[in-house]
C-alpha cells in the first residue's frame, strides 16, 4: 500500500518547490554563518535559504511542515494543530531532537533551558522575511545546543520606501480560522514594520481546541555608517490536551483504528504567554563591523494534568537576558580574510510552582527555582586562499553555572508523600571548533569538507527528576559532545542545481531519558553515531514548470553499551548496534510548481517517511515500529491585481498515520500513539495594500 501511494504521489508531482536550495541562490546574503551579513556561496557551509516567496507558495501550514520539506530535516507532531507540541529533527536525534537543533529568531536563541519546546505558532508566516538553515554548523557561533545545526528565522524589517501592508484570512477543516495583518512604513532613514495574527482551531482530536494570538513590531533607524534596530513581540496560547491513543492487542484495544480522534485526557489543558524585546546597534568603524545586541525574553506557562484523579497543576516563569557584542575585522593574513570575535552572555531565571489545582497555586506543594549563567567567547576566521578556495576556522569556549533550590510544603493542599530536592549547584566548561574548506572548479562544481565539535548542556527539566526511591533530585549530568565530519559537492547551471552531502556525527554522553532504570530520570547515554546521505536537486524543466527532489538516508545507532536495568524493566540491556528510536532511516521529498498562467500557480508536494522504532525501545526488542507513511499536498494560488486567492488540500489521500509513539516496557505489545489529521481543506484570501 505504501509503495502504491508513493507511486501515486510521484505521478501527480509532489514537495513544494523549495527554490530554497543554497547553490541555487548564489547571490543571497546570509547572517547565520558568521553573525554578520555575508554571501553564502563562497563559504564551506551546508546552507539552505527559504525565501518569502517560497513560504507564500508552499502548501505547508506551519513552520515545522515547511522545514520538513528540506533535506536532512524531519518533524514530529503530537496533535497536528498549528504546530502545538511539534519538534524539528535535523540529522536524526530522535526524542532529543528539540534540544539538539538550535532555533534562532533574528539570530537570538528561542530554544529554551527547559523541555517546553519552541513556540512555532508565535511566529506567523506574515512576519517572516526568510529562513536560513545551517546543517552541521553553528556551535562556534552560537554554542550550546547546535549539535546538528542551526535554523535562523529572520523577521521582516522595513527596507522599501513608503508604506505597504497586507491582510489575509484563512479558514478550513476542524473549525480552523486565522487572520494575519502586516504593515510598514520607511522614510529611507527611519521605518517600522508591524505584524499581528489570531488563530482558532477546534483541532482534529477531541479536547484539542487551540487559540493563538501574536503581535510583532520591528523598527530601524539608519545612520551614516550603521543602524539601530528595536524588535518587540508578544504571544499568547491556550490549548486543550487530548492525550494519546492506546493500543494493547492482548486486551483487544486499538484506539488508533477504532477511535483516532478521541481524547484520553478530557480535563487536561495548558497556556503559554511570551514576550520579547531586543535592541541592536550596528556600526562600521575604520573598516571594522561592530554589533552590540541586548535582549530580554519572558515566558509564563501553566498546565493542568488530571492524571486519573491525582492532578498536577504547574505555573512556571522563565526569563532570559542576553548581551551579545561582536566585531568583524578584515585582514590580509593568508589572503583576503576576515576575523569575527564575539562574546555571548546569557542569564536564565526559572521558577515553578506545583500544586493540585489552579485555585491552590498560592500555596504550592513544591516551589522550584533555578538560575543559570552561560558565558562564552568565540573566534571565527575566513580566508580566501584564492578566488576559488576558501578556508574557515573557528573556536568557542562556553562555561555554564547552575544553582537549583526546591521547597516542599507538607501542609499544602494535595501534598501526599512528597519531597524537596536537596539544593544543588553545577558548573562545566566545553569547547567547540570548526574547520572547513571549499573549492570551486571552473566547471562550476564545488566541493566542501568540514570537521567540527559541538556540545550541549542539560536543561532544567532534564535535571529536576526523581531517583530510585521516587524522591525529587537535581540530577546534574555530564555535558554532551558531538564530533562531526562532512563532505559535500554540488553544481549549478542556468536551469538546474544539485547538491550531495555525506556526514557522520559521533555523540558522546548524550543526554536523554533512561527507560531502563527504576524511577524517572535522565542519564548520559552510551556513545552513538548518526551518519547519512543528503541529496538535493532542482530543475527548471520548462519556463512554466519547475521540479525539485530531496532524499535523506540516516543511520542512527548506538556504538556500544549495556544497561543493568531494574526489577521493573528489562535487565542487562545490550544496545550496541541498535537503532536510535524515533529516527526514520529514509525520507523523500518530491515537488512540482506549475505556472498555469501569469496569474495562477499550482504547487504539488509529497513526502515519504520510513518506519522508525518507538520511543522507549532503545534495545529494539519490543516488536513494534511506527509505520512508514506518504503524504501529498496541493495548493492553488491565483492573483487578481492586489487580491490573492488560494486553496489547499493537505494529506490528499486521507492517509491514517502518526509520527510519535511510545512503547511500554512493562506490558508486551502495548503502546501509546498520537494520531494526526487526515485530509484537510483550506481556503484563503489576501489583499496587498
Amino acid at each position: 500500500m505504501q509503495q502504491k501511494q508513493l507511486l501515486a504521489a510521484l505521478l501527480c508531482a509532489v514537495t513544494p518547490l523549495a527554490h530554497a536550495e543554497s547553490e541555487a541562490m548564489l547571490d543571497e546574503v546570509v547572517v547565520t554563518a558568521t553573525r554578520f551579513k555575508d554571501k553564502s556561496a563562497d563559504r564551506p557551509i551546508n546552507a539552505t535559504i527559504i525565501s518569502r516567496d517560497d513560504i507564500q507558495q508552499s502548501s505547508a501550514r506551519t513552520l515545522p511542515e515547511l522545514l520538513a520539506g528540506q533535506a536532512g530535516i524531519a518533524m514530529r507532531d503530537f496533535f497536528g494543530n498549528n504546530a502545538a507540541s511539534s519538534t524539528v529533527d535535523m540529522r536524526g536525534f530522535g526524542a532529543a531532537a528539540g534540544q539538539n537543533t538550535l532555533i534562532l529568531l533574528d539570530g537570538r536563541r528561542i530554544t529554551d533551558s527547559d523541555l517546553s519546546g519552541v513556540q512555532w505558532a508565535a511566529i506567523p508566516f506574515a512576519a517572516i522575511e526568510r529562513i536560513e538553515i545551517l546543517r552541521g554548523s553553528g556551535a562556534v557561533q552560537y554554542g550550546d545546543g547546535a549539535s546538528s545545526g542551526v535554523i535562523n528565522i529572520i523577521t521582516r524589517t522595513p527596507t522599501k520606501m513608503g508604506g505597504s501592508g497586507q491582510v489575509s484570512v484563512r479558514g478550513g477543516s476542524y473549525d480552523t480560522n486565522e487572520v494575519q495583518a502586516s504593515g510598514g512604513y520607511f522614510t529611507g532613514e527611519v521605518g517600522v514594520d508591524v505584524t499581528a495574527s489570531k488563530l482558532h482551531s477546534g483541532g482534529y482530536r477531541a479536547n484539542n481546541s487551540n487559540d493563538q494570538t501574536n503581535a510583532q513590531a520591528n523598527a530601524r533607524w539608519l545612520t551614516e555608517a550603521g543602524e539601530f534596530a528595536l524588535k518587540l513581540g508578544v504571544d499568547q496560547q491556550t490549548i486543550r490536551l487530548p492525550g494519546a491513543r492506546t493500543v494493547q492487542p492482548a486486551l483487544g484495544i486499538d484506539q488508533v483504528a477504532t477511535d483516532p480522534r478521541g481524547a484520553a485526557t478530557p480535563l487536561d489543558y495548558a497556556s503559554r504567554d511570551g514576550g520579547q524585546v531586543a535592541l541592536e546597534w550596528q556600526q562600521n568603524l575604520a573598516g571594522a563591523d561592530i554589533n552590540l545586541g541586548l535582549a530580554r525574553r519572558t515566558k509564563n506557562q501553566k498546565s493542568y494534568f488530571d492524571l486519573g484523579g491525582f492532578p498536577t497543576y504547574r505555573d512556571g516563569d522563565l526569563t532570559v537576558d542576553s548581551f551579545t557584542p561582536r566585531v568583524r575585522v578584515p585582514h590580509a593574513l593568508g589572503g583576503e580574510s576576515s576575523l569575527v570575535v564575539g562574546v555571548d552572555v546569557h542569564r536564565w531565571d526559572y521558577a515553578q510552582r506545583i500544586s493540585n489545582a489552579a485555585a491552590n497555586i498560592a500555596q504550592p506543594i513544591n516551589r522550584i527555582g533555578m538560575t543559570q549563567s552561560n558565558d562564552a567567547w568565540y573566534l571565527q576566521n575566513t580566508t580566501h586562499l584564492s578566488t576559488a578556495t576558501t578556508l574557515l576556522a573557528g573556536f568557542r569556549n562556553e562555561r555554564i553555572a547552575m544553582s537549583g533550590s526546591d521547597t516542599y510544603n507538607a501542609a499544602a493542599p494535595g501534598a501526599f508523600f512528597g519531597s524537596a530536592a536537596p539544593a544543588g549547584i553545577f558548573s562545566a566548561s566545553k569547547n567547540a571548533y570548526e574547520l572547513g574548506l571549499r573549492h570551486q572548479f571552473d566547471s562550476g562544481l564545488a566541493i566542501n569538507g568540514k570537521a567540527g565539535r559541538s556540545f550541549r548542556f542539560a536543561n532544567v527539566d532534564e535535571i529536576y527528576e526523581s531517583g530510585p526511591a521516587f524522591t525529587n533530585q537535581f540530577q546534574f549530568l555530564r555535558p554532551q559532545t558531538v564530533d562531526g565530519l562532512e563532505f559535500g559537492l554540488g553544481q549549478r547551471t542556468q536551469a538546474a542545481s544539485w547538491r550531495a552531502t555525506v556526514f557522520s556525527n559521533e555523540v558522546r554522553d548524550e543526554i536523554h531519558l533512561d527507560p531502563f532504570s527504576t524511577g524517572v530520570g535522565n542519564t548520559n547515554l552510551p556513545p552513538s553515531r548518526r551518519q547519512g546521505i543528503e541529496l538535493e536537486g532542482r530543475w527548471q524543466a520548462l519556463s512554466q514548470l519547475a521540479l525539485s527532489a530531496t532524499y535523506g538516508y540516516t543511520d542512527a545507532r548506538f556504538i556500544s553499551g549495556i544497561w543493568p536495568g531494574s526489577a521493573f524493566t528489562q535487565t542487562n540491556v545490550n544496545i550496541a548496534g541498535k537503532h536510535v528510536p524515533l529516527v526514520a532511516s529514509q525520507k523523500v521529498n518530491l515537488g512540482a510548481s506549475w505556472a498555469v498562467s501569469e496569474q495562477t500557480r499550482l504547487n504539488a508536494a509529497a513526502s515519504y517517511v520510513g518506519s522508525q522504532f518507538m520511543e522507549n525501545d532503545e534495545a529494539n526488542t519490543l516488536g513494534m515500529k511506527i509505520p512508514a507513511y506518504t503524504l501529498v499536498d496541493l495548493k492553488l494560488v491565483h492573483q487578481v491585481g492586489a487580491l490573492q486567492l488560494n486553496a489547499s488540500v493537505n494529506n490528499l489521500f486521507d492517509h491514517k498515520y502518526y509520527n510519535y509513539a511510545v512503547s511500554s516496557q512493562f506490558t508486551p505489545g502495548r503502546f501509546n500513539a498520537y494520531t494526526l489529521p487526515g485530509r484537510t481543506l483550506f481556503v484563503g484570501l489576501g489583499y496587498q495594500l
